[in-house]
């Protein structure tokens, strides 16, 4: 479920913090094609935006990637994907209570069943997602991030997540593997609330810190993060 336009909320509230440019992909869902299908489109776009930089007047050393969910899942995967490719430097990412792990065995996903997103609502999505691969031992680290062993050379990140949310301990868990690995790596965590719980209550206090704090490191990274690309897009 879900599409690109999605992504317009935080486009403004990123656009405002500091002048860029976001790309939303629209990318292949899985319910039309199962993996590999939707990280190779993010990728299409990760290359497109890299040799498209001056037309689009942007700094091709500050590419940023970010996403919410599954779409957080998908960032962390991109950027395992192009740190192992080497055609495109990623100087920054955004994944957002990430989607991270098929194998679902963490202590905030078994019985989960907080609103928006739970581990029934979990398994179907990793069915759907995985096809064939599902409830295997072959799921590669592109599709499931989390099953990663080696975390050097990722860009800095900066993430926030519920106690309540399902995804709570694989988003601690990346973050400790980043910061283990020598990699800058912020985490907020907000006391009793759910997955996408910014979306569903956007005005509550601990939505409005939780976007301030985003938006912050989003600023800090713009002044500070950058990842020289080669002298010519490949």
């Amino acid at each position: 479920m879900g599409s690109a336009t999605m992504a317009i909320p935080y486009a403004e509230k990123l656009i405002e913090a500091e002048e860029c440019v976001v790309v939303a992909p629209d990318y292949t869902l899985s319910i039309d094609k199962p993996f590999p299908a939707s990280l190779l489109d993010n990728y299409t776009a990760l290359l497109w935006l890299n040799l498209h930089a001056d037309e689009l007047g942007i700094r091709n050393d500050q590419i940023f990637v970010g996403g919410d969910s599954a779409g957080g899942g998908l960032a962390v995967a991109l950027a395992l994907y192009a740190r192992d490719k080497d055609e495109v430097k990623i100087a920054f990412q955004m994944p957002l209570y990430p989607m991270l792990d098929d194998r679902m065995t963490s202590a905030s996903m078994k019985d989960n069943d907080a609103p928006m997103w739970n581990e029934h609502a979990n398994r179907i999505g990793w069915r759907l997602y995985l096809g064939e691969l599902f409830g295997s031992e072959q799921v590669p680290a592109y599709a499931a991030p989390a099953r990663e062993t080696n975390y050097s050379g990722l860009p800095p990140a900066f993430t926030f997540v519920g106690t309540l949310d399902p995804f709570r301990d694989e988003t601690v868990g990346y973050i400790e593997n980043l910061q283990a690995a020598g990699v800058d790596a912020e985490l907020h965590e907000y006391e009793g609330c759910y997955h996408a719980f910014d979306q569903a209550n956007p005005k509550t206090d601990k939505s409005w810190d939780a976007m301030n704090r985003l938006l912050l490191a989003f600023q800090n990274a713009v002044a500070h993060c950058y990842a020289k690309q080669y002298s010519a897009p490949l």
